[in-house]
């Protein structure tokens, strides 16, 4: 692990980001890593100011209209700003309580897909909510935000999802499936620090294969060579109900797995185990592509 690379919290204003802190800090600390909190303004906001526009207007009209949107949009962006500057120096006074040395604050209009992108070579580990300002007043356990899928794809770098309460793990359960993806994920778990101390559960589910004994001695072993205490269950069934099951019997803290393995257009038309999981599942999940 380099160093001198960041927890990365993105939040946005909604009361989800005080999750997203917590666990942030919690990281930054496990991994003594810096750590830095992002809010993302949009810089094309679906907020119209409600005045009617319509209708003819006078031969010079159209310059001093033009000025008016200008200068109310000026305005907005500028009380924007100020509102994320005080919501993010909150989120910072709430880490140096906790402990973290110089936590960093920064603010960029844009989209959040290609601010992400371009802060990644220095980012460590991302955190953010699984729901945000755009699911305030939905079904929490089943609206995902609106742009969680889309930006997961655009990234390599670990994703730690949480959702609406903190809890400093203690018991991990990596969804195996001895493909390249989740195998990356269980030596990602035995290396890293987030893990030290936890019990793993390592679960494969869905259709009984015959290397499925020997997939799970490799997961084991990999482990518990890192000092993990190991707990293998194979557990055959339809994977998202196996998952949830196991989730629920087991109290786990922490869930890992693969995301979005699939082609977008595969996914449209036969669905996604991610986005079933991401809405259906009250833990954190750190997604790995």
């Amino acid at each position: 692990m380099e160093m001198d690379k960041k927890v990365l919290a993105c939040v946005d204003r909604s009361h989800f980001a005080d999750y997203v802190a917590d666990y942030a800090i919690w990281a930054a600390q496990r991994l003594k890593a810096p750590l830095k909190f992002l809010h993302v303004i949009d810089r094309h906001p679906e907020i119209g100011s409600g005045e009617d526009h319509s209708g003819a207007i006078g031969f010079n009209a159209q310059e001093m209209l033009l000025k008016k949107l200008s200068d109310a949009d000026a305005q907005k962006a500028h009380a924007a700003h100020e509102n994320g500057r005080l919501f993010l120096n909150r989120l910072r006074e709430r880490a140096l309580a906790a402990g973290i040395v110089a936590p960093d604050m920064k603010q960029r209009h844009g989209e959040l897909d290609e601010t992400l992108v371009a802060l990644e070579a220095e980012v460590e580990l991302f955190v953010w909510g699984r729901h945000g300002e755009t699911s305030e007043t939905a079904q929490p356990k089943r609206n995902l935000g609106r742009n969680v899928e889309r930006v997961v794809r655009a990234l390599r770098t670990p994703i730690l999802s949480v959702t609406d309460s903190f809890r400093p793990p203690q018991r991990t359960m990596i969804a195996f499936d001895g493909g390249s993806l989740t195998r990356r994920g269980v030596e990602y778990v035995a290396a890293n620090p987030l893990f030290a101390g936890q019990t793993i559960h390592v679960l494969m589910s869905g259709q009984v294969r015959q290397d499925n004994p020997k997939q799970m001695a490799w997961a084991h072993e990999t482990l518990a060579a890192a000092g993990r205490e190991v707990v293998p269950l194979l557990i055959p069934g339809e994977v998202g109900g196996v998952i949830a099951r196991t989730i629920e019997e087991r109290d786990i803290d922490l869930l890992v797995m693969g995301a979005y393995a699939h082609w977008p257009l595969r996914s449209l038309l036969f669905g996604c185990m991610t986005n079933t999981m991401l809405g259906s599942s009250g833990i954190p999940t750190l997604l790995m592509r």
